[in-house]
């Protein structure tokens, strides 16, 4: 068979780097998925969770339906995808309100003073609550909530491990659990808040917030078990 020379002056094809393409999809991917996300925390506060409609959070974002569905499985998802970006934000402020501080009597006077403040993030108290009642009925969505939970309590438990002036030891109760608890009563006084806030105004749950952190943090509750 004869074979066609080639022209050792032909200019060979150019192809662009694959590792710029896949940078540049990454890029619109990410874009499109923080679009999502931002107009899903809007529509959840705005309808609440289980009226909020996919067309509406993809809409709000700019995109379809497509869009979303190339994203995120479903509403549950996204919201959880919120759920991870909120314990993320919410981890980073509180080590970088620590790391300012170079004593463990700082620190935990730092940490007091900013669990007292927590009970002011309406949209998220609200919607948490909301999704729990919902996902209590829903065996999946319960188990996975559950997993979420027992993450942030951990690393809430070890937050409070790091600015314990005499150890975690020195708790009445689990780290983990002091967190749990210390997140539940931030909850259950902004809902009453939110019910009447004549009966409850910010100021008296601030007081509240600290009381309480002193108290178990303390130990004057008492012995473990009584």
């Amino acid at each position: 068979m004869k074979r066609t020379a080639v022209s050792s002056s032909s200019a060979p094809l150019r192809v662009p780097p694959p590792a710029k393409r896949t940078s540049r999809q990454k890029e619109r991917t990410e874009t499109t998925r923080r679009k999502l996300l931002e107009a899903a925390e809007q529509i959840f506060a705005r309808d609440g969770f289980e009226a909020a409609r996919l067309e509406d959070i993809a809409s709000e974002a700019g995109y379809t339906r497509g869009a979303f569905y190339a994203n995120f499985e479903g509403k549950e998802d996204i919201f959880f995808a919120l759920l991870e970006r909120w314990m993320g934000e919410r981890i980073e402020q509180v080590n970088s309100l620590l790391r300012k501080h170079d004593t463990p009597q700082k620190r935990l006077r730092a940490l007091r003073q900013h669990y007292a403040q927590l009970a002011h993030n309406r949209g998220l108290a609200l919607l948490s609550l909301e999704f729990k009642l919902f996902a209590i009925r829903h065996p999946e969505s319960h188990k996975r909530l559950r997993a979420w939970q027992q993450r942030l309590r951990t690393c809430g438990g070890e937050i409070l491990s790091r600015v314990m002036k005499k150890g975690p030891d020195a708790l009445p109760i689990s780290p983990s659990a002091v967190a749990t608890g210390l997140g539940a009563l931030s909850n259950a006084l902004l809902l009453d808040h939110l019910v009447d806030p004549a009966s409850l105004p910010q100021e008296a749950s601030t007081y509240l917030l600290a009381a309480f952190f002193d108290a178990v943090i303390q130990g004057k509750f008492g012995e473990k078990g009584k």
